[in-house]
């Protein structure tokens, strides 16, 4: 357990730092969950509020959605920012384009959708926030491998996005492999059970 309270701290460090520049193109191929997730970065340059997407979200706030603006640096690449939170897809995510500096927490792609459902670009159903899958539905190019949970407003307007809503979390392995191991000795147990009864019954009669 050492190394989890060594990455705990690690993470935490990175994550309260104050933000540098969001890794630029020539960095990309050297970007991976351990050296840069949740590395406070911050970036400037032309959101595209045309081409957002929303992606399903269970917050403390409640169900909603996560709002995905692809941000466009003054070099021309992309990167996508989740700039927060909203209740309704109503709310909508804006319109035409808008310059922004934004700073926030690096977050590596989550491909596919969550455990239960896969996403489905076709009907603009998003359950998680896949950098490659939204950039190729929204047709856009020369896209970071990652994406930037946008730090909360210090004043923040009412039916905008609400950011500053990053939950930092770290998979138990040992816990699961705990869990694992323990439902499948009491579905041993009860199969046991199971078929010692049935012997029985067929001996009692």
């Amino acid at each position: 357990m050492h190394w989890k309270h060594e990455l705990i701290a690690r993470v935490n460090q990175r994550a309260h730092a104050a933000a540098v520049a969001a890794p630029a193109a020539a960095e990309w191929p050297s970007i991976t969950a351990d050296n840069a997730e949740y590395r406070h970065v911050q970036v400037a340059g032309t959101l595209l509020l045309d081409r957002s997407t929303l992606v399903q979200a269970s917050t403390h706030l409640g169900p909603g959605f996560w709002v995905m603006t692809p941000l466009q640096t003054a070099s021309g690449d992309i990167v996508l920012v989740n700039r927060g939170y909203i209740a309704d897809r109503k709310a909508g995510t804006g319109s035409g384009t808008a310059p922004a500096a934004v700073s926030g927490l690096l977050r590596m792609s989550q491909p596919d959708g969550d455990l239960l459902r896969k996403n489905d670009p076709a009907g603009q159903r998003w359950y998680s926030r896949d950098v490659q899958a939204i950039a190729a539905a929204q047709g856009l190019a020369r896209v970071a491998p990652y994406f930037i949970d946008a730090d909360a407003s210090p004043a923040p307007q009412a039916g905008q996005p609400v950011g500053g809503l990053t939950v930092i979390a770290f998979r138990d392995n040992h816990l699961v492999y705990a869990l694992t191991w323990y439902a499948l000795a009491l579905m041993i147990i009860g199969r046991t059970w199971q078929i010692t009864r049935k012997t029985r019954r067929n001996l009692a009669e």
